[in-house]
């Protein structure tokens, strides 16, 4: 604060104007002595040139008019007079008549007539003689001017000036008085006049501090039209812009980070992805060609050797086409190549279609299929896709069941949410790696995922597809099995159920 305009420009001020009036108490004191006693000389020249023409035109002062002009001119001048003739008799006195009297005594006949005085000659000519004069006994000083007239007429005029360096003093004391009350009535005004300035610059510099610190809600709210409010309209004018400009640069680095991790993303996506379709290729890819050399070569010739030869070129053909299926159907949900076709459909329809689809698979594995829901259940979603969900979570309940060897599908309505469900008995997935099921190629089992010709690709075709739709998707283990779950909408609700994994 000590920094601050608001209080340096007062100060600057007051110092200023302080300095300014002791100067001109410093030159008064040095140069109004000088200013006084030139216009006395100027004053006393000026009554005798007054006496001298009145005396010119009435000699002996017989017109009462010519008195009185002689009378104000010596009052006006503050000046003592006397004018005497050549037989020592007063033809005109102004003032103190008898002193100046004898002090015509004392020039005329010297000292004896009066006390001894100090004489200093200013100025002489013809017609009178100017001196300074100071009395050694009442420390008196006069400026005296004395001479004869044309008339024959002897004048003594005569001013004081003893009471200059009084004046003086009381000068300097009055500059001093007004110094001080100066000084404090102007360091009020200023403190006022200036904190109109100083406020709205300090307002303005603290938003330009709070600015440059990325706040833009400091705005200028100052009533100047002159260059302050030019100034402080420009300042919000560019808070604004500034604000505006930040925010954009901010989304365009949102864009440009989510850029580059979807790009970070798709590339840990495609080197994955051909790891995976390499190893997934491998082994049928090696199964072909060695089954194949060996027709070639015909290493077995009896037909039923070349037949089982033949199937399993053709069973290993059938698997490498099913990944390869389901890997682009993959591919296009995941970069949004598919497009997703929401519309009303009956779920229970649906889930029924794909039992009727694999009951002579049940037959033959000996599992017993459950699915009670009667009642028409109407979701809104991607029909095919919804098909596609079902039909992996049923194909992966084929493929581990076990115990019992139940499928049981249900479906539970609840707030406007449709969860359906497939769970298989069988062996539990392991907790830790229940979260991993979802990952393209990944097997909990590997040798019970090629005993039947799995890729691991399903489940991600499913999690694809919930990421699609913005649903939900779930997987939890009972004490004799595992649970598939998908959430729909059943009145277009965006929200979700809580499930307890026991139910």
């Amino acid at each position: 604060m000590k920094h601050s305009i608001k209080y340096k420009l007062p100060i600057l001020i007051i110092v200023i104007m302080t300095v300014a009036i002791a100067l001109a108490s410093t030159f008064g004191t040095a140069f109004i002595e000088k200013y006084y006693i030139s216009h006395k000389k100027d004053v006393i020249v000026a009554v005798y040139n007054k006496m001298a023409q009145v005396v010119k035109e009435d000699k002996d002062l017989s017109e009462s008019d010519n008195v009185q002009a002689l009378n104000d001119e010596c009052e006006n001048a503050g000046v003592t007079i006397i004018m005497i003739d050549s037989s020592g008799n007063t033809i005109y006195e102004y003032g103190a008549g008898k002193t100046l009297q004898r002090r015509w005594q004392e020039m005329i006949y010297g000292a004896a007539f009066g006390a001894e005085r100090e004489r200093t000659i200013i100025e002489k000519n013809d017609n009178y003689t100017m001196q300074r004069a100071r009395d050694l006994l009442s420390d008196q000083e006069y400026y005296e001017l004395f001479g004869t007239l044309d008339s024959g007429y002897y004048f003594v005029i005569r001013v004081s000036v003893q009471n200059m360096r009084e004046t003086l003093n009381i000068t300097n004391k009055f500059y001093l008085i007004l110094l001080i009350s100066m000084t404090v009535v102007m360091t009020i005004m200023m403190i006022i006049v200036t904190r109109r300035y100083t406020d709205p610059i300090l307002e303005l510099a603290t938003i330009s501090t709070r600015m440059s610190n990325l706040d833009f809600d400091a705005k200028y709210t100052g009533k100047h039209k002159d260059e302050i409010g030019v100034l402080g309209n420009s300042m919000n004018e560019l808070s604004a812009k500034l604000e505006g400009t930040i925010l954009e640069l901010k989304k365009a680095n949102i864009e440009l980070q989510k850029d580059i991790e979807q790009k970070i993303e798709i590339d840990e996506m495609r080197k994955d992805f051909i790891s995976n379709v390499s190893h997934e290729l491998k082994t049928p890819i090696a199964l072909i060609q060695g089954y194949a050399e060996g027709l070639k070569d015909n290493i077995n010739d009896d037909p039923e050797s070349m037949e089982f030869y033949c199937d399993v070129i053709i069973d290993e053909s059938d698997k490498m086409n099913k990944m390869v299926k389901k890997l682009l159907a993959l591919t296009q949900i995941e970069f949004g190549n598919k497009q997703v076709n929401i519309e009303r459909f009956n779920l229970v329809d649906v889930m029924e279609g794909i039992i009727k689809s694999v009951q002579l698979r049940a037959e033959q594995e000996n599992v017993k299929i459950i699915f009670e829901n009667k009642e028409p259940v109407y979701v809104w979603a991607d029909e095919f896709q919804i098909e596609e969900v079902i039909t992996n979570y049923v194909s992966n309940a084929f493929n581990h069941i076990d115990g019992k060897r139940i499928i049981e599908m249900k479906i539970v309505e609840k707030d406007g949410i449709v969860r359906m469900s497939v769970f298989n008995t069988g062996k539990q997935i392991p907790e830790n790696e229940l979260e991993n099921v979802w990952i393209k190629f990944y097997k909990v089992d590997k040798a019970r995922t090629r005993e039947y010709g799995g890729n691991g690709i399903g489940l991600s075709i499913v999690k694809a597809i919930a990421d699609s739709m913005n649903k939900k998707c779930g997987v939890f283990n009972h004490e004799d099995g595992v649970e598939f779950w998908f959430e729909l909408d059943g009145k277009a609700s965006e929200e979700g159920l809580e499930y307890d994994s026991n139910n």
